[in-house]
């Protein structure tokens, strides 16, 4: 899991609704996406400042704002004092760390989740949070730097397939959480391919590497159950939520968003036993090798422990010992030796310990 590790920030003792960001300078300028449409026609832009989208406030089309780079905290104070957005929703949208989870302020929506993507070239989870601030006809959406799960949603909006320009910046929003929950799907299917490979490795070749592998999946699974598991609270509360931004006719596909959201809880969780019971097998694999190991040697010592008997006897230092002076007492003391140690290495594989 690449967990984006945030520098402390100092917040004790500030003022509530503080703006500090926690996060990490990925980009030098922020980048503001603006995609502003009616059922009509759809106009789409790069803003220079965020003092560009104050026009749009008003309009009757829907705007969508999307923000990449947040250590710009006075654009995030102007932007917040326009649309009339309280300062606390601003602290949070900057502190790049929360929890999934919706606020209703009235007149406008905040909702924050994590968006997760599965990096195949270093075979890891990137996770950052996403903040949307919903209003009546307008949608912002915050993020750390560029590169998300939206570009299907933005081509649905140039090419105007399906019912989303239609409807309002509700539906919208029900859309993008649409598309970060079903790429939940994607980056599960990546984990289970990496198990279903690992159970095969620690069935057939089981190494220190595997242990490291099952840790790093153990640690990943908690990542993510952490990450999704409120957000079947917040889908929850928009479900359930009164208020007037988002219509009656949205909350039926909310529904579908939460049972999708139900069913990635549900493979998480038997992924994180699934992971959890590959370190009995790696223990149970490695103490299984580690008894083969020690019947061979043990097999083997069992063999050698009556021709040692014999070889001690012989390497006596006595004056009179009857076979001493005898012709055939060499041969027949090594046929001896070798008579032994064929019946029993007959007797352990007739036992099948061989």
């Amino acid at each position: 899991m690449k967990n984006n590790k945030h520098r402390k920030i100092r917040k004790t003792a500030l003022p509530p609704g503080t703006l500090v960001y926690t996060g990490e300078k990925y980009m030098d300028e922020i980048e503001i996406h603006l995609i502003d449409y009616d059922e009509k026609e759809i106009h789409e832009k790069m803003a220079k400042d965020i003092q560009s989208c104050y026009p749009f406030k008003d309009l009757p089309t829907v705007t969508w704002v999307n923000i990449n780079g947040l250590h710009d905290v006075g654009m995030i104070e102007k932007l917040g004092s326009f649309f009339h957005v309280h300062p606390l929703i601003l602290e949070d949208v900057l502190s790049v760390n929360q929890r999934p989870k919706m606020e209703d302020a009235g007149d406008i929506l905040f909702i924050v989740l994590r968006m997760l993507q599965y990096d195949d070239v270093n075979k890891e989870i990137k996770s950052e949070q996403v903040s949307l601030i919903l209003g009546k006809n307008f949608l912002f959406t915050f993020q750390e730097k560029r590169g998300d799960v939206f570009e299907p949603v933005r081509e649905r909006l140039r090419q105007y397939k399906g019912k989303i320009r239609t409807l309002g910046a509700d539906y919208l929003a029900y859309v993008l959480l649409d598309a970060i929950v079903d790429n939940y799907f994607l980056v599960l299917e990546k984990m289970g391919d990496q198990i279903e490979g690992l159970e095969e490795l620690l069935v057939n070749n089981p190494s220190e590497d595997t242990l490291k592998t099952i840790h790093k999946l153990k640690r990943d699974m908690i990542y993510l159950r952490k990450s999704v598991w409120p957000l079947r609270e917040t889908i929850s509360g928009l479900e359930r939520s009164e208020s007037p931004l988002f219509r009656e006719s949205t909350g039926i596909y909310l529904r579908d968003v939460y049972d999708h959201t139900i069913q990635v809880i549900d493979t998480i969780e038997s992924y994180r036993d699934m992971v959890s019971s590959m370190l009995d097998i790696y223990l149970s694999s490695v103490s299984n090798r580690m008894n083969e190991v020690m019947k061979v040697l043990t097999i083997i010592a069992t063999i050698f422990i009556p021709l040692t008997f014999i070889a001690g006897i012989y390497g006596m230092n006595f004056e009179f010992m009857p076979e001493l002076g005898w012709k055939w007492g060499y041969p027949l003391v090594w046929l001896f030796i070798i008579g032994i140690a064929v019946i029993m290495i007959s007797y352990f594989r007739k036992k099948k310990w061989l």
